[in-house]
Parts: C-alpha cells; sequence; structure tokens
C-alpha cells in the first residue's frame, strides 16, 4: 500500500509542469463559426422533459426554437415496459385465459374447437391488423372526408412508418410500435369472444369468414370512432367529435359489439341439436375456474395498461378492477345462495367476468366507492340476464356472451356516464368540462350505445346471412352429434386409449 501511495505521488509531481505548460499556452485559434440554429436545450428544458415524463405530459423542448433535448421524442423506458407487459397481458386473456373459461364450459368434444377457433382468430386478426387494421383505427389521412366518418386513414397500412418513436396523438412516451401491439389484442379478443354464443355448431370455416368480414365493417369503425384521434366518438381528445362520449378501456368497442352481435349471430346459427331436451352441462369446471383466474390477472392489462402509462390513471383503473371483480363474483354468488341455496363455482366466475366487464369502460374514470356500486349491480343485472332472460327468450347463447358482455358492456357505458369525474382523471377536462359540468354526460354516453347496437346488429345480419347463403353457418346434424373437435380438426382433446 505504501508503495502504491508513493508511486502516484511521483506521477502527480510529474504531470504538475506540463499541466502548467498547457495554461499558459496561447489559445488555439477560433474555428469558423457555425451557422446560426437551434439553441440547446437548457438545463432547466431537459428538467422540463424529465418532470414531463414522469408525469406523462407532452415533452417541453423541441420546437422550432429550441432543439430538442435527449428525451424529446423518444419512447420512456418505464412506460413503454409497462405496456409491452400490458400488451401480453391481455394477449393472455385469450390464449390461454379466454379458451380455458370457454373451453371448459363445453362438452368435451367440443373443447379443441374452441381453441382452435381463439388461436385461429389470434392469426387472422393479426395479420387483419398489419395489412390495414392499425391504420383504420388510428391513421387520420381521412380526416375531413367521407371515408373519415369510418376510418381513420391510409398512412400505416402494412405498419408502416410504425417505429420504435412515439405517436404523439396517443402517447408522449410509448413506442407506436409498442402502442400498435398492444390495441392489436384489444382486436384480437373481441371477436373470439363471439364464439361463446354459437359453441358447438359453427364451422370453423364459418367462423373466420364471419369474423373477417366482421371485423372490417365493425370492430375497425367502432373503435377508431372511439379512440382514434379524429373519431366522432373520441369525447376526452377530439376536441370537434360530435358525441362526447367516453370508453376508457372497451365498454362499447370490445363488449357491447361482440355481445350484441352474438346474440343475433346464435339466433341465425340456430340451436344446438337437442337443446332444452339433452343435457349440456359443462365438462370441466376446473378447466373453466383456470381461466377466470387468467382473465381476472390479464385483466389489469386490458384496463390499467388502457392509461397508456405507467402513472396515477393506471393506479386508478387497477384498483377499480379489483374492487368490482371481487364485489360482482360475490354478489353474483350471494343471489345463488339466497334463490338456489348453493353458490356455485360457474356462478362465482360468471360474477367475476361481470364485474370486469362493467367496469371497463369506467375504469380510469370513477372513484373507488363507485367501482364497488359497479360491482354491485354488475353481479346483479347479468345474473338476471343469464338465468332468466335467456329462459324466457329461448335463445341459445352457450355460453352466455350476451348476457355477460352485451347487458354488461352496456350496463357498463350507461354508468360511466353517470359516475364519471374529472376528480380521478383530469384528461376529462380537456375537451368535457362543460359536458360534466351540465351533466350532459349520461344522455352523450346513451348516443355511444345507440350507435354500438345499431352497427352491430344491422353488420351481423347482414355478415351472418351472407356467411348463411356461401359456405353455410353450422356443420351437419351429423358431425354436430360426433363432436367438432374431431370432423371440424380431425383431433381429440382428450384420448382415453391406450
Amino acid at each position: 500500500m505504501k508503495n502504491l501511495l508513493r508511486n502516484l505521488s511521483l506521477i502527480a509531481l510529474l504531470a504538475l509542469p506540463a499541466l502548467a505548460m498547457a495554461q499558459d499556452a496561447p489559445a488555439a485559434s477560433a474555428a469558423p463559426s457555425a451557422p446560426a440554429g437551434p439553441a440547446p436545450a437548457s438545463l432547466e428544458q431537459r428538467i422540463g422533459d424529465l418532470e414531463a415524463y414522469v408525469g406523462n405530459t407532452g415533452p417541453k423542448a423541441g420546437d422550432e426554437k429550441v432543439a430538442a433535448g435527449p428525451l424529446a421524442a423518444v419512447a420512456g423506458p418505464g412506460h413503454n415496459a409497462f405496456l409491452m407487459t400490458c400488451a401480453a397481458l391481455v394477449l393472455f386473456m385469450t390464449l390461454p385465459g379466454l379458451f380455458l373459461f370457454y373451453g371448459g364450459l363445453v362438452r368435451s368434444k367440443n373443447v379443441l374447437s374452441v381453441a382452435a377457433q381463439c388461436i385461429g382468430i389470434a392469426g387472422l386478426v393479426s395479420i387483419l391488423w398489419w395489412a390495414v387494421g392499425y391504420s383504420l383505427v388510428f391513421g387520420k389521412s381521412f380526416d375531413g372526408t367521407g371515408l373519415g366518418l369510418a376510418f381513420g386513414g391510409s398512412e400505416f397500412f402494412f405498419l408502416n412508418g410504425v417505429t420504435s418513436a412515439p405517436n404523439g396523438d396517443y402517447a408522449y412516451w410509448i413506442s407506436q410500435n409498442v402502442f400498435s401491439m398492444f390495441q392489436l389484442m384489444f382486436a384480437i379478443i373481441t371477436p373470439a369472444l363471439i364464439v361463446g354464443a354459437v359453441a358447438e355448431r359453427m364451422k370453423f370455416s364459418a367462423v373466420v369468414a364471419f369474423v373477417t368480414l366482421w371485423m372490417l365493417v365493425v370492430y375497425f369503425p367502432m373503435a377508431h370512432n372511439v379512440w382514434g384521434i379524429t373519431g366522432d366518438m373520441n369525447g376526452v381528445w377530439n376536441a370537434k367529435a360530435s358525441i362526447k362520449a367516453i370508453d376508457f378501456a372497451g365498454g362499447t368497442v370490445v363488449h357491447m359489439t361482440s355481445g350484441w352481435s352474438a346474440l343475433l349471430l346464435c339466433i341465425l346459427v340456430g340451436r344446438r341439436s337437442g337443446f332444452g331436451k339433452t343435457p349440456m352441462t359443462p365438462h370441466s369446471m376446473v378447466l373453466c375456474m383456470v381461466g377466470t383466474g387468467m382473465l381476472w390477472v390479464g385483466w389489469y392489462g386490458f384496463n390499467a395498461g388502457s392509461a397508456l402509462a405507467a402513472d396515477g390513471v393506471a393506479a386508478q383503473a387497477f384498483a377499480t378492477t379489483t374492487l368490482a371483480a371481487a364485489v360482482a363474483a360475490f354478489t353474483w354468488g350471494a343471489l345463488e345462495w339466497v334463490l338456489r341455496r348453493h353458490a356455485s363455482i360457474l356462478g362465482l366466475c360468471s360474477g367475476a367476468v361481470a364485474g370486469l366487464v362493467v367496469v371497463t369502460p369506467a375504469a380510469g374514470f370513477v372513484t373507488l366507492n363507485a367501482a364497488v356500486l359497479i360491482g354491485l349491480l354488475a353481479g346483479a343485472i347479468p345474473f338476471f340476464a343469464v338465468v332468466y332472460l335467456k329462459k324466457w327468450l329461448g335463445y341459445d347463447d352457450a355460453l352466455d356472451t350476451f348476457g355477460v358482455h352485451a347487458v354488461g358492456g352496456t350496463l357498463g357505458a350507461i354508468l360511466t356516464g353517470i359516475l364519471a369525474t374529472a376528480d380521478v382523471n383530469g384528461n376529462l377536462n380537456t375537451n368535457l368540462k362543460d359536458v360534466l359540468a351540465s351533466g350532459g354526460l349520461l344522455g352523450e354516453q346513451l348516443k355511444a350505445v345507440g350507435i354500438t347496437l345499431v352497427l352491430s346488429l344491422l353488420a351481423t345480419l347482414v355478415i351472418g346471412l351472407l356467411v348463411k347463403h356461401t359456405i353455410g353457418l353450422r356443420v351437419t346434424e351429423e358431425d354436430e352429434a360426433r363432436g367438432l373437435d374431431v370432423t371440424d380438426h380431425g383431433e381429440e382433446g382428450y384420448s382415453f386409449k391406450g
């Protein structure tokens, strides 16, 4: 140690003369002056960008007078990581969550048909999203034209220009390619919900044909109008929107469109052979329970992720989602206990999903106490739709897509108009301050509900009849009796041979 110190001291002494000579040397001739340009971002501006990143607001540097700071137009690692995680969680809802939830509820001879429909839709919708879907929903080149009433634009066809840089129309600190993948997961699960209503009798080829047309005619226009920056029902961000509605994570876009379409489609396809006469009990409530747990966990990505940042709004959505799902599950079970003297696993699972559905459009807009109220209503109203309304009207909604998603989504959209408050989400003051002050939000929500109903039902009627009279909607009676696993896919979900 002493030797090391001695050597360092010697080096320092030898270096002193050289340093002194450097200080006394004449300054080098100045370099030619560079052309005048934007001033470098100041320390204050750089700190402003950092504060904007933490608060999820727009970066301060980067206009024509100030050189872009180090954070301007760059995706923030924390927010990016958050949304990538949420995107994975939403895909987890479909694969394997929705498959296991639906798969457990069908008879064993049809379990693989549900799996094939879920993963087949995931592949099909991803291709549509890459080719045209993302651009039709989140582009804006059609604004001011006739096409702009239904679609966003064509500038992002084949994901052209969708890079790791943010798209400031939607998120300042999220890479646009991450944002596009997050929104893709919503596009995947929405038509997958529909298959629950027509399970055990609709042909796989018919599902593919129907979903292809339905995405183009229903989902893409609805998603654009509600979430697109130029959407005519985007009350939060589009000051020119003619309907000042709000939908945090998909009450109208996801649950109403899929649920109401599912009701009409199951009527067009017809009832399962033996419906009302032959027992059609779920083959595995264990799978259903596992799928429910996966849906609940994945739903945090669905709702909290819709804040598009790891911020306070996401935290509120996380908490409201938890409370609504828990209260609804308990309420549904309690009603079963009172009316039937037992609380079934199916009822508890259905209640949890209903709570998640109803809170979805409200998650980032309401208080925690409001979430409890939403949970109570979500456990009661869909319960009566599933247990009594289906029996009264006689339709064969095999896995209760209509009772949970259509009724729940509609209820959630209406409750959002009653319970949303800017005290929870200050973004509501951007373009909706006067609407909130006048109590007019409920009326705007009812307009959005009406448009969603009309579009979903009319489009499903036309598409369903078109498919029915071309390739046909359902399998033959013989194939239905054997099960779709073997007849449509040549496989069996369970083998007891050997």
